[in-house]
């Protein structure tokens, strides 16, 4: 009674300037000062004032506190001359609210509880990392609780749904975003479809007199311009194809064959010195027979070493990861020669890991490097291929690398000069039809190429680069090739390379075959391949 009557008596008498600073200092008896988590030794993870208050004082009351509690006492609460600790334990943690001591301890622990529920929505576990990584979410949490020092009226639904911030403006205002970000891409693909459509229209006007010109050498000029008019005009759907009679002497017809002219015509440009290239191959004809021909004969015990590589690097430098898979596949065409067994030369250091078919004897192979099955009785199966040892290589070693490939693009006043070399680190190696392919850009002509070991071929149509090396061994393990087209740095990656090899990266061979009566030696032959499943620099 006494306290209204001043407070009525200081309304009706002081002036409305100090009626507010009346106010909060009587508001100011009963209010919660900061919410904190700490640890048992008084340090703030997370802590929230409510109130002006400074980091010093919030760490020292803090700091206090441990010191304060009695540890033969069950309370929930601790107060010292100025302050009250309301607090709950949370596993090797506090969930500490600092208030007045005027404040209503009932609700403050009501509050303490709303708080102590809040921290496991957002943290896992009770842990300092978890605490410190959720401290904004935490914070934020508690500023819906508490506001200028007086809890709200919330439960944890309602702060959850304030927390998220779920807008519908913002669900309406993404959903028109995305939709005109898909109708821009439609637009732009239409767009793509129409100038490659118009550039393939020019193309066809330009390679259409001079493919006429090609095939025509002997022809009348009459005889050219009517072929010529013919491959330009579009193909029309005919239901059947008619075969045209000649009246005369004419060597139209032979644009449909490739015949002796075709060859006479390639050879005339070799001796004047122009780099050819096969379309349907990729290299030139005198290259063409070089590819891996399969083995003409084989023996009755046929074995196939094959190795596949995945490699993939950083154009700045720095092997992102490689792997080789190997496997030796056994093929028995003689039933006499069913019960045998293989002598393995394993010469890799490199940390190779091996794994032999179920059926394998493995103590025999860990022991003696031969493979045979487990029942020697059996035999191996006649006419069919049968994987028995399989390897796997797996690095970042730079050193391992068997081909290196640095790519240089530099911009100029008119583009880009690009600069590529190949180096050969594993010389015991020897790559066949190895392909550099460099993507360019689209619709900008072909590359104007300076220096170049090898040959070249530009497909205009998958707008790459091609560079074709017949050989790489231990006699050219280095070469380059320049270029210069419009450009920039990044659209010549990523690079990738393929070629084969007859020689094996991890040195694994089979040296000898013998039969398991007797040890007699088997008369057998061997097949090795070492080719790329994928070799890329990005």
């Amino acid at each position: 009674i006494c306290t209204v009557a001043l407070v009525k008596w200081l309304v009706s008498t002081i002036p409305n300037c100090y009626l507010k600073l009346v106010t909060r200092v009587l508001r100011d008896l009963d209010v919660l000062l900061a919410a904190a988590v700490c640890t048992k030794a008084g340090k703030a993870l997370v802590s929230r004032q409510f109130v002006e208050m400074t980091r010093t004082r919030v760490e020292g009351l803090l700091a206090a506190f441990p010191k304060l509690m009695n540890t033969g006492k069950q309370h929930t609460f601790v107060e010292t001359e100025s302050v009250r600790y309301v607090y709950q334990p949370l596993e090797k943690l506090y969930m500490v609210l600092v208030t007045t001591k005027n404040s209503n301890i009932l609700e403050d622990l009501e509050t303490l509880r709303l708080f102590s529920r809040v921290i496991p929505e957002y943290c896992r576990v009770l842990e300092e990392s978890e605490i410190s990584e959720h401290c904004f979410d935490l914070i934020f949490a508690f500023d819906e609780i508490v506001a200028l020092g007086y809890r709200e009226n919330v439960n944890l639904a309602q702060i959850r749904t304030f927390t998220e911030m779920d807008s519908h403006e913002e669900k309406v205002f993404r959903a028109v975003r995305e939709t005109q970000e898909r109708e821009a891409k439609a637009e732009m693909r239409r767009k793509a479809k129409e100038l490659q459509q118009i550039r393939r229209d020019a193309e066809r006007g330009k390679k259409g007199p001079g493919f006429g010109g090609f095939g025509s050498s002997g022809m009348s000029s009459s005889n050219t311009a009517i072929i010529t008019d013919t491959l330009i005009e579009p193909e029309k759907p005919k239901p059947t194809p008619v075969p045209v009679r000649s009246s005369g002497p004419s060597k139209a017809l032979k644009l449909v064959g490739k015949g002796k002219e075709v060859d006479d015509f390639v050879d005339k440009l070799k001796s004047e010195g122009e780099n050819i290239i096969l379309p349907s191959t990729g290299k030139r004809p005198s290259e063409a027979s070089k590819s891996l021909p399969p083995p003409t004969h084989t023996e009755s015990v046929h074995m196939r070493v094959e190795e596949k590589i995945t490699l993939t690097c950083g154009r700045d430098g720095g092997l992102q990861n490689m792997e080789v898979l190997g496997m030796i596949t056994l093929r028995v065409s003689d039933e006499k020669n069913g019960r045998i067994r293989l002598k393995v030369n394993n010469n890799d250091n490199r940390g190779l890991q091996l794994q032999t078919h179920p059926n394998v004897d493995k103590k025999l192979f860990t022991a003696e490097s031969v493979i045979g099955l487990k029942n020697p009785d059996k035999s191996f199966p006649l006419k069919s291929d049968v994987g028995v040892l399989k390897w796997r290589l797996q690095t970042t070693d730079e050193s391992l690398i068997p081909l290196t490939i640095n790519c240089w693009p530099s911009e100029s006043g008119t583009g880009c000069d690009v600069n590529i070399e190949y180096e050969l680190q594993d010389e015991s190696l020897e790559l066949s039809d190895v392909v550099i392919s460099i993507p360019v850009p689209s619709g900008v002509g072909a590359p104007v190429i300076g220096d170049l070991d090898g040959e070249y071929r530009h497909d205009s149509r998958r707008n790459v680069l091609e560079w074709c090396l017949p050989v790489i061994d231990v006699k050219n393990k280095t070469g380059s090739l320049e270029f210069s087209i419009p450009g920039q740095p990044n659209d010549f990656f990523p690079v990738s390379v393929s070629f084969v090899s007859k020689g094996s990266y991890c040195d694994i061979q089979v040296t000898k075959v013998s039969q398991v009566d007797g040890d007699s030696p088997v008369r057998f032959s061997t097949e090795t391949s070492f080719v790329v499943d994928k070799y890329e620099i990005l």
